[in-house]
C-alpha cells in the first residue's frame, strides 16, 4: 500500500486537532469545575435587532419541555393579535399561564393616559406571577418598552425584582431601550443587533415570523 504525501497531511493535521481539543477540553472542564452556583437570573434581551421576543420564548419552551410551569405577561402585544405564540402557549394550559394585557403600539392608541393604565394593570399581574411558587420563570414581554415611555417608575420596578423576586425565580425582560438601571442589574444582557432587515426593502411582517 502506497501512503501519499497528502494522506500523510493529513494524518498530521488530524493528530495536531485531536491534541488541540484535548487541550481545550482540559481547559474548559478546568474552567467548568469552577462555576457551582445557582440562582435564579434576571434576563434582559434588548437592541435594535429582531429576536427579543423569539429568545425569550425559547426559554420558556425549554421550561416547558422540561414540564415546569411559566408565566407570561405581554405589555404592548393585543389580545386581539393572531400571534403564533399565543396558539402555542395555549395548547399547555396546565404549565403556562398567559396574560396578554397591551392594546397594541403606543402610537396606535395615541392615549397616553389609557397606556398608562393598561401597564399598571399589567405590573400588578406581573408581580403576582413573580411571587407565586407556581412558576419557575415568568417572562415580562415588552416591559422594556413600558418603561422607556415611563408609564411605570423605573425605581418601582427595581425596588420589587431586588425585594421580592424569590431567588430561585427565572424573570426575563424584552424590548428595546432597556434602562441602564435595569441592565446593571440584570444577571444577563443581550443585546440584539440590527445589520439587516427586510421592513427597509419594503417587507411587510409576515406570519412565523414577526407573529
Amino acid at each position: 500500500m502506497i501512503v501519499t504525501g497528502s494522506e500523510l497531511d493529513d494524518e498530521a493535521a488530524n493528530t495536531r486537532h485531536a491534541e488541540k481539543m484535548r487541550k481545550h477540553k482540559a481547559a474548559k472542564d478546568k474552567i467548568m469545575a469552577t462555576k457551582t452556583g445557582d440562582k435564579g437570573l434576571l434576563i434582559v434581551h434588548t437592541g435594535t435587532g429582531k429576536g427579543k421576543t423569539s429568545a425569550a420564548l425559547g426559554m420558556v419552551f425549554r421550561h416547558i419541555g422540561h414540564g415546569w410551569p411559566v408565566g407570561v405577561v405581554q405589555f404592548i402585544k393585543s389580545p386581539s393579535w393572531d400571534t403564533g405564540e399565543a396558539k402555542l402557549l395555549a395548547k399547555f394550559p396546565e404549565l403556562v399561564t398567559l396574560h396578554i394585557m397591551g392594546e397594541g403600539f403606543t402610537w396606535e392608541t395615541q392615549d397616553r393616559t389609557r397606556d398608562i393604565a393598561a401597564a399598571v394593570t399589567a405590573w400588578e399581574r406581573a408581580k403576582d406571577l413573580i411571587r407565586s411558587d407556581a412558576n419557575k420563570l415568568v417572562l415580562l414581554d415588552e416591559l422594556n418598552i413600558v418603561l422607556r415611555y415611563d408609564y411605570l417608575p423605573i425605581e418601582d420596578v427595581l425596588t420589587f425584582l431586588h425585594d421580592e423576586k424569590p431567588a430561585d425565580k427565572h424573570v426575563i425582560i424584552t424590548g428595546r431601550n432597556a434602562r441602564p438601571e435595569l441592565i446593571e442589574m440584570a444577571d444577563l444582557v443581550t443585546d440584539m443587533t440590527l445589520v439587516k432587515h427586510p421592513f427597509r426593502q419594503g417587507v411587510k411582517a409576515q406570519k412565523g415570523i414577526e407573529f
